[in-house]
Order: structure tokens, then sequence, then C-alpha cells
């Protein structure tokens, strides 16, 4: 009896108590060699893409993950060159990875642009609202959304995106595009008001433009100043001492 007792503790001990004290594997700090060694695939592979190189950049970014499967960084620029090569399928793939491992906006925008360049126009906007939800402040996302939007025959949120754009930037190219889409739609009275803010804001820009240059002073003023300075600096009589 107590042979069966005592087999019952440890059984329990086992079952229930051995998980809870068993110390977990520390994992071994990675070594100098291995950041060394990441350092230089990294190099390599922005090298060879810098270098228009996409065989060796692949190879490289592969290796990195390899080692580091849940590198969203190189799961990202794995993403763009596939999309440069335009293999979409293979970019999109990479893109949705890393944003799986990392809830970063521009992966969401990046796969967007490649829903937008296949045709998948849903998606695509749904892709740069979600970037435009994790990050606001950039004008090419709303500018991306609304090409995605116009693609949509959504013409409205097109534009409500774009003019978001512009509060962002107030870029002229941005209104531009605005004037495109109220040249498509024929209306009149939309042309005629976007035409007279670009001409608005070519003014204003001209104007701040040139308060700039008034303002800062050439580089011959500012030495001629500078020899103005020294020559009367030389001029000037030496004080006596008094004895």
């Amino acid at each position: 009896m107590l042979g069966i007792a005592l087999i019952a503790v440890l059984s329990l001990y086992v079952v229930f108590l051995y998980p809870i004290f068993r110390r977990k594997p520390v994992e071994a700090p990675k070594s100098a060699r291995y950041d060394m060694q990441m350092k230089k695939l990294w190099s390599a592979a922005q090298t060879s893409m810098r270098d228009h190189k996409p065989l060796r950049a692949e190879k490289a970014l592969l290796t990195i993950l390899k080692f580091d499967e849940k590198n969203a960084a190189a799961y990202n620029r794995l993403g763009i060159l596939y999309a440069k090569e335009q293999k979409f399928d293979e970019a999109i793939e990479c893109f949705e990875i890393a944003q799986s491992l990392d809830n970063n906006p521009s992966s969401l925008h990046n796969v967007g642009l490649i829903y937008l360049e296949t045709g998948a126009y849903e998606k695509a906007a749904m892709a740069f609202e979600q970037a435009i939800e994790l990050e606001d402040g950039l004008p090419a996302r709303y500018i991306a959304l609304a090409k995605a939007k116009e693609k949509l025959g959504q013409i409205k949120p097109a534009i409500e995106s774009l003019e978001k754009a512009y509060q962002l930037d107030h870029n002229t190219n941005t209104l531009r595009l605005i004037l495109a889409i109220h040249e498509l739609t024929g209306d009149v009275e939309a042309i005629a008001e976007t035409t007279a803010r670009i001409e608005e804001q070519i003014a204003r820009n001209s104007e701040q433009s040139s308060t700039t240059r008034r303002r800062r002073p050439t580089a011959s003023a500012a030495q001629a100043s500078s020899r103005s300075s020294a020559s009367a600096a030389q001029s000037r009589p030496t004080p006596r001492k008094k004895i």
C-alpha cells in the first residue's frame, strides 16, 4: 500500500508540480561573430540592391532569414526586391509575413502598392487605410489611398483623401491630382476653383522663397562684412599703456 501511495504522489508531482519548478532553458546570447556576420549580410544586401544585382541581394536576405526567421525588416526588404522584379506574388507574401511579425505601416503601404499595381483595388484601399490608422502623418499614404478609391470609382472619397494629403504638405502637385479628377468628371465649377487654388499656392510658394532669399545673406556679402570687420580692427589704433 505504501508503495502504491508513493507512486501516486510521484505521479502527481510529475504531472502538476514538476513543470512549475522546472527551469526554462535560457537562450544563449548571440556572439559577436554572429552580429558581425549579420552586419556583413545586411551590407551585402543593401549594396547589391543599390548596384542592381537582385540575385546577390536575394541570396544575402535569404541567408539572413535562415539564421533569423522572424526578421521583419529582411522580409520587408525582400518584398521590395521582388516587387522591383515584378514577382508580385512573392512580394505580397513577404510583406504579409513582415506585417505579421511587426505591425508596421510601411509593410502595409508596400503591400497596398502591389495590390494597386495588380488591380486588386479593394485590397489596396484596405491596406492603405490600415497603414493610415497606424501612421497618419504622411501625405503619400493618402495619395495612394486616393488612387485606389479613384480606380474603384469612389470619386468623392478619392478627393477627400487628396485634400487630407494637401493639408499636410500644401503641395501644388496634390492640387493638380485633384484637378485631374475634376477634369475627368467634367465638373466645370470645381475645375475653376481648383485652378485658382493652384495659382494661389504657386504665388504663396514664390513669396515664401523670395522672403527666404532676402533673409539669407549671400556668401559674397558675408565675406565682405568679414573683410570690413578685419580691416576696421587693423586700422584701429592700439591704446598706449600708461606709465
